[in-house]
């Protein structure tokens, strides 16, 4: 018989080693015992799994010091017995149940993996750790495994055992601190948590799947099994988001606010593919970029304090839907970036926060440890199955579900350690600096491993200091990222378009400045989400101006943007000048497009789109001096500037002139290239867009021999209040 004081840790929750005393074992008079925990069970019976035949019932331990009855079942088998395939029976006071015993399978995690997790060097830990539904020996199942090295007691609770942490203990393989069970009869859908006992002793509070793959609807915080989606293979032709001359023109989108139905509810995945999809690529975007999908347990972080990282929020519906989602973007030419969020995660108890007990995927130290601004917690990116954990996940979306690329939230305060603290406040790294070594590895590998791993994958630091090399190779001492969002050109370019124009020749270097260092990384130009929140009001709202200046000023702004080398990103709402600042609990105001000056907002947005993508000249040298030349940079006076944007084909050009006043200019000299005549390609004054349709007689405008701005040749033009003109050179 079991020794009375490892059957009440059994009872009391508190044994760390179940496999060593449940199920089949021998003892020293070559005798099989067969022990098994089922609290509130009334009896249970060995049934042989080959015959079907009962072998013996088990005897009920009764334990004073526990009240009696435990739910501890023990017995010898007959003597002479051989190690045999068996079913528990177990009589419950509503039922019976058969099933296969949890203590009778061999070990879940290969000696491979086992080795591969311990060094933190397993590339997809997400095959192996969290639920996995399958077989092993034939009976149908889920095997379990959650990393929680310092944990004295790990179980699995669900529906299934009643939440009693208690019934499931896990086996701790401890070569790499994962625990690990496989329970018969559990599969998809079930709800399921870990209990954990800390090593000094308390029970925490029910701890989700860090590696689960579904996750119930917030205000409920339970992990779903979930089969592990297929990886899918991503065609060769979808490359453009990582090709730096390609067209990338991306609408970003928050899901929950895009549009949603009569009632307030969310739109699920298959309605959002049947509505915001085409949407987007009617108005000729390249990309869709979703700010984060993963599981996050409060709506108004927006998804940027996940707790989910491998779950696709249940907000829209089950994974599944995103995946088919991903592909229905695919399947109408759009490409996937999904918002990451590899910096920080939220305290709720159910999370990762002190998951075993201690600092586990946090630092310990809150001056390491604790997000001063969000009231968040940094990942201890130097602890290797942390950095694991987040390298796997990067794989995950592009895998496994097909995305084409990650743009990464809030590199800055992954970069540096004293981000946003005073002195005093933060520990500087091995060499005293304040520089995050350890964050800036996890960079660099992330970025090399896809890579690798996932050739034609993108990635997007929003990094908005002046580190270095973010989009250079490792090699070369960078970051590896393909991108970088362009905060001081957004920052630099709304707050010019801020002042009154009469004002304007005294900010007119905000304009030009970006251009200084526009080709030391491969910038995306971003009117996103950040810029419309927080008391900042809309775009529309900031124009300076009565209604129409408003709204001309903004289409000279959209068609600067989209005339300036850099890749584009604009926030939805902003192609239909949404006058309201954005609000993440409703709708976008669509009935504003019934109105003609938002309509050609719109209309604008979508031309741009498409004489960016069918202009060579205006992307394919986005990131090189030579795409880019100055006619005008610095007629202040007049608020007008000229540039030149080039392809790879030395002949063609196309030439941008701004105004950024409301005075028309008539008779306008600009420097030309050479001679030839200058087909317009687009006025964001025309009719069309809601403008005042002034412009160029035919759109054509023939050089002169004329010099200007240093150039032999130069054009005679009427430029359009607060406007801009795309001409391209026909010779």
């Amino acid at each position: 018989m079991l020794k009375r004081t490892e059957v009440v840790a059994l009872c009391r929750g508190e044994h760390g080693d179940p496999f060593a005393v449940l199920g089949m074992h021998g003892d020293d008079k070559e005798r099989l015992w067969l022990r098994t925990l089922q609290p509130g069970a009334n009896a249970v019976l060995v049934i042989d799994a080959a015959s079907g035949a009962e072998v013996i019932q088990l005897a009920e331990r009764r334990i004073d010091a526990l009240g009696g009855s435990c739910g501890f079942f023990e017995a010898a088998l007959p003597a002479g017995t051989r190690p045999f395939k068996y079913r528990l029976k177990i009589i419950w006071p509503g039922g019976t149940q058969e099933t296969a015993d949890p203590y009778s399978f061999p070990t879940i995690l290969s000696d491979l993996d086992i080795w591969l997790l311990a060094e933190g060097s397993h590339l997809r830990p997400f095959e192996h750790l969290g639920a996995h539904p399958g077989r092993i020996d034939g009976v149908r199942g889920t095997s379990f495994a959650v990393w929680a090295p310092d944990a004295q007691r790990v179980s699995v609770v669900g529906d299934f055992n009643s939440w009693d942490g208690r019934r499931h203990p896990m086996r701790l393989r401890r070569e790499c601190g994962v625990w690990e069970l496989f329970l018969p009869g559990v599969g998809d859908g079930e709800r399921y948590k870990y209990e954990i006992r800390a090593r000094d002793g308390r029970v925490l509070p029910h701890k989700a799947d860090p590696y689960g793959f579904a996750a119930e609807l917030r205000p409920s915080t339970a992990s779903l099994v979930h089969t592990l989606p297929e990886q899918r293979k991503r065609p060769s032709s979808r490359s453009a988001g990582s090709r730096l001359d390609a067209p990338v023109s991306i609408y970003e989108v928050h899901l929950g606010s895009w549009r949603r139905g009569g009632d307030g509810a969310f739109l699920d995945w298959e309605l959002l593919a049947g509505t915001l999809i085409p949407y987007a690529r009617d108005l000729g975007f390249t990309h869709l970029e979703l700010l984060p999908v993963s599981e996050h347990p409060f709506d108004g972080s927006w998804g940027y304090q996940p707790l989910g990282l491998y779950a696709p929020t249940a907000r829209f519906g089950p994974p599944e839907g995103f995946r088919n989602f991903v592909v229905a973007c695919h399947r109408a030419g759009l490409e996937v970036i999904i918002d990451w969020v590899p910096a920080h995660f939220p305290t709720d108890e159910h999370g990762l926060a002190r998951f075993d007990g201690d600092c586990l995927y946090e630092h310990a130290d809150p001056r390491e440890g604790k997000h001063q601004d969000w009231g968040t917690l940094i990942y201890n990116f130097g602890r290797r199955e942390v950095f694991n954990y987040l390298v796997g996940n990067a794989l995950f979306w592009i895998e496994q579900y097909g995305v084409d690329g990650l743009r990464v939230d809030a590199v800055a305060s992954m970069l540096y350690r004293d981000y946003s603290r005073r002195q005093g406040e933060w520990v500087p790294n091995i060499f005293g600096g304040r520089e995050n070594l350890e964050a800036v590895h996890f960079l660099r590998r992330v970025n090399e491993i896809l890579g690798q791993e996932c050739s034609g994958a993108a990635t997007y630091a929003e990094e908005s200091t002046a580190w270095p090399a973010v989009t250079r190779p490792p090699s070369m001492g960078g970051l590896g990222f393909h991108f970088k969002w362009n905060m001081g050109w957004m920052h630099d370019v709304l707050d010019y378009l801020r002042h009154d124009p009469v004002h304007r020749r005294y900010h007119h270097n905000q304009l030009t400045f970006g251009l200084l260092y526009a080709f030391s990384e491969n910038f995306v130009l971003p009117l996103s989400h950040d810029e419309v929140v927080h008391g900042k009001g809309s775009l529309i709202d900031r124009m300076p101006g009565d209604y129409w200046q408003k709204f001309a000023n903004l289409r000279a702004l959209y068609g600067f943007m989209w005339a300036h080398p850099g890749k584009k990103l604009l926030f939805m709402g902003g192609e239909f000048a949404q006058w309201n600042e954005w609000n993440d609990a409703g709708s976008l105001d669509w009935n504003l497009l019934d109105y003609p000056s938002h309509a050609g907002v719109q209309a604008l947005i979508r031309d741009l789109n498409r004489v960016y993508r069918e202009t060579p000249a205006l992307h394919e040298i986005d990131f090189e001096p030579g795409g880019f030349e100055w006619i005008s940079p610095n007629d202040s006076d007049n608020s007008v500037i000229a540039f030149l944007r080039r392809g790879r084909d030395p002949s063609r050009a196309t030439l941008c002139v701004c105004n950024f006043t409301p005075v028309v200019r008539h008779g306008y000299r600009v420097g030309a290239p050479g001679p030839g005549t200058y087909r317009e390609l687009l006025n964001t004054d025309s009719r069309y867009y809601g403008g005042s349709n002034t412009g160029n007689e035919f759109g054509i405008s023939c050089a002169e021999r004329i010099p200007s701005h240093g150039r032999e040749w130069s054009l005679s033009l009427t430029l359009p209040p607060l406007a801009a003109l795309y001409l391209e050179w026909e010779h």
